[in-house]
């Protein structure tokens, strides 16, 4: 049996290892990752990224069909369009397929020696890989450990046949016919909105009282009332409860007990992620756990001393942007610098139409943490950039301390406010206060500017509205 030795083992080589893999090995560190698959885990391969392609790609074919059926208000009209799902999926993985080399090649640039396998643990310093050309035993004076989640299977409604994961509906040939989506949470939306815009009669089941639960109600109004433009259904304090007799629809008990059919040639399974602890011998060396989740500090070390953990096998949020900020800090930390992160500045996306964002705390977790705020909303409505967009619904809200003006959270919602996030998450991480955003200049005409005007409004002199 092979075996090699070096200073830093890190398993799993989704954004969180292969960012810490690359960083370390910029920082002179002998380093090994270990991966059983492609390089850019769940994100790259089944996640973030093709997701985010698939979602583009239905939203072209939506403004293309509105133009065809003569309603598109720029006085543009073209014959009706068709979608060949098939070429949609082949575009969608060349882009992945470019992407994985794009990381294969930074982690050989860095130094990183790269493992293909299954990797177990013998105990808190070694793991043996099963790889393809046989076992290999691998010594190292720290572990990272990444192995990132996997979609939640209901018992009640295993995946195979007509009931798919996130990652199986990421892989269609076809638009399915009907679809019916378990669960109301921003994976379910963002891919029920893009097959809906691809032709598919789609009804979301919910057992919470409303979707996208984890944010204000104000917050997810304008997604609630796409939702019924796209003529999606959508069924609140509903439970899921299996798979009809012929398979051709999904058993659900409705709110007022009563039972119902809903017919779907797919069942999109979208109940959340479970972080993956199983199957590399986590038995072999008894880390803490909080809950699911390996525990970890402010700097990411576990109860067992070299053992590091990153991403979402260590808890919420579940963010590819966390997982690499993580991964990152820790390399620095091996490398003998000082380091550690805070998870409050970090936003979070949700690419269903109209998008939302959010950083930093809620009006309600301000509130409840500090007592009195200030609250700026500037709506998209009062926005030239967003009217010439045709993209006039949403906001962007700032929430702040009302006794020095410190900047709490931001959140947004409405058309590709997805790249605000960075000023967001920029504001919060350099402390800014409300005056430090309403004396910014931002350009006009740019959505950009109702973060500036919301904070004006915070301020109580906003301009445009």
């Amino acid at each position: 049996m092979k075996e090699i030795s070096c200073k830093l083992l890190v398993i799993g080589a989704g954004p969180g290892g292969y960012v810490c893999a690359i960083r370390a090995g910029q920082l002179g560190i002998d380093t090994v990752i270990v991966e059983a698959g492609k390089p850019g885990g769940t994100c790259l391969n089944v996640g973030c990224i093709p997701s985010k392609a698939l979602i583009h790609a239905a939203e072209e074919f939506e403004k293309v069909a509105q133009m065809a059926g003569g309603s598109s208000p720029l006085g543009i009209s073209v014959t009706a369009p068709t979608l060949d799902l098939a070429r949609t999926v082949s575009w969608k993985d060349g882009i992945i397929s470019r992407l994985n080399s794009g990381v294969a090649g930074l982690l050989k640039k860095a130094g990183v020696k790269t493992v293909r396998g299954w990797a177990t643990f013998r105990d808190g310093k070694t793991v043996e890989v099963e790889t393809e050309i046989g076992a290999q035993v691998i010594r190292a004076e720290t572990i990272v450990i990444a192995t990132g989640s996997a979609p939640v299977e209901l018992p009640f409604l295993p995946f195979g046949g007509p009931v798919i994961s996130s990652t199986d509906a990421l892989s269609l040939s076809d638009v399915p016919r009907r679809l019916a989506i378990v669960g109301g949470g921003y994976i379910g939306l963002e891919l029920g909105m893009a097959f809906a815009k691809m032709g598919a009669r789609v009804t979301v089941v919910e057992a919470l009282p409303r979707v996208l639960a984890q944010y204000d109600a104000e917050l997810t109004r304008p997604v609630a009332k796409r939702l019924a433009a796209l003529g999606m259904e959508v069924m609140t304090g509903a439970q899921a409860k299996g798979l009809s007799t012929g398979g051709d629809a999904l058993l659900v008990e409705t709110p007022d007990g009563k039972s119902a059919e809903v017919a779907a040639d797919k069942i999109l399974v979208t109940v959340g992620r479970k972080p993956v602890t199983e199957g590399w011998g986590l038995d072999q060396i008894e880390l803490d756990m909080a809950g699911r989740f390996i525990r970890i500090d402010e700097q990411c070390r576990t109860s067992m001393r070299g053992i590091f953990a990153i991403g979402d096998v260590t808890g919420e949020p579940m963010l590819a942007h966390r997982a690499m900020a993580q991964g990152e800090m820790v390399a620095e930390i091996v490398a003998g610098h000082k380091r550690d992160w805070d998870k409050r500045s970090i936003p979070a996306v949700c690419f269903t139409d109209p998008e939302l964002v959010t950083a930093g705390l809620s009006p309600d977790e301000a509130k409840a943490l500090v007592g009195d705020i200030k609250i700026g909303l500037f709506p998209f409505a009062a926005n030239g950039r967003a009217m010439t967009k045709l993209g006039e619904d949403g906001f962007v809200r700032v929430v702040a301390r009302a006794d020095n003006h410190l900047i709490l959270g931001i959140q947004a919602v409405g058309q590709g406010v997805s790249e605000l996030s960075a000023a967001f998450g920029l504001a919060l991480e350099m402390g800014a206060r409300l005056e430090d955003i309403a004396g910014t200049i931002h350009a006009h005409p740019t959505q950009g500017e109702a973060f500036q005007e919301a904070a004006l409004k915070a301020l109580g002199h906003a301009l445009h509205i």
